[in-house]
């Protein structure tokens, strides 16, 4: 039931993407389904790559790495996507291939020199605070033009896009404010950086990822609605 369950949560979460981008004139393959897997056992990432799901993202890196570890069979593209202290930081570098919080310069010198020659630049987004939460990760709006132009003169790194995770709406039209946002200071990077490619926005999840498609998300990151509800007590 496990299996079933999980493979038909993934095949609808790729027709709600698939209904979403036609209602407004998007291309359903510029989304990129991130598959939360947090919490979850790696048994349950192998049942969502057998039904041809390859993104996967973690927030707890020492969870992630077991993992990595007993799926390395697969060919998986690793995403972190959680807080990560500086000193944590060369396992990142040597083993995903995308970063998705980077707020801070320290944190991406290290991964840019963490980096290992033989892999390409690590693919990073900047984490924005985009409502100015204090329990929030982010970097504030008004500092990103700042870290943006040290970033990218950064060997081991590849600077893609911004992600934010905003505070929780309810109305649809709520919702698309601070993707509005993000997405007007990822095009105010491209007018500061116009060699980079800045083709990315990380952002939606299960309850707001219509919102974040119709505002130009390129990553969406789906946990709930592909595993379930989390049981952090286990």
């Amino acid at each position: 039931m496990r299996k079933e369950t999980i493979v038909e949560n993934l095949n609808a979460v790729g027709e709600r993407i698939v209904t979403c981008c036609n209602n407004c004139n998007r291309d359903p393959s510029e989304i990129t389904l991130l598959a939360v897997s947090k919490t979850r056992p790696a048994e349950d990432l192998r049942i969502a790559y057998a039904a041809g799901q390859r993104h996967f993202g973690e927030n707890y890196l020492q969870e992630a790495l077991e993992k990595q570890d007993v799926l390395k069979d697969l060919d998986i593209h690793w995403h972190f996507i959680g807080p990560l202290q500086s000193n944590k930081t060369r396992a990142v570098a040597e083993r995903f291939a995308w970063m998705h919080t980077v707020d801070r310069l320290k944190v991406a010198q290290r991964l840019s020199s963490q980096r290992p020659d033989h892999l390409a630049p690590l693919n990073i987004c900047l984490q924005v605070n985009i409502d100015n939460e204090q329990s929030k990760s982010g970097i504030a709006p008004q500092d990103l033009e700042a870290l943006a132009r040290e970033v990218v003169q950064l060997p081991g790194l590849r600077l893609r896009g911004l992600m934010a995770i905003p505070a929780a709406r309810q109305a649809v039209q709520e919702q698309q404010i601070p993707f509005l946002a993000l997405a007007k200071l990822l095009q105010s990077l491209r007018e500061l950086f116009p060699d980079e490619e800045l083709d990315t926005l990380s952002m939606g999840m299960s309850a707001d990822m219509e919102a974040a498609i119709a505002c130009g998300a390129t990553i969406v990151r789906i946990g709930t609605d592909i595993f379930g509800a989390r049981n952090y007590s286990e």
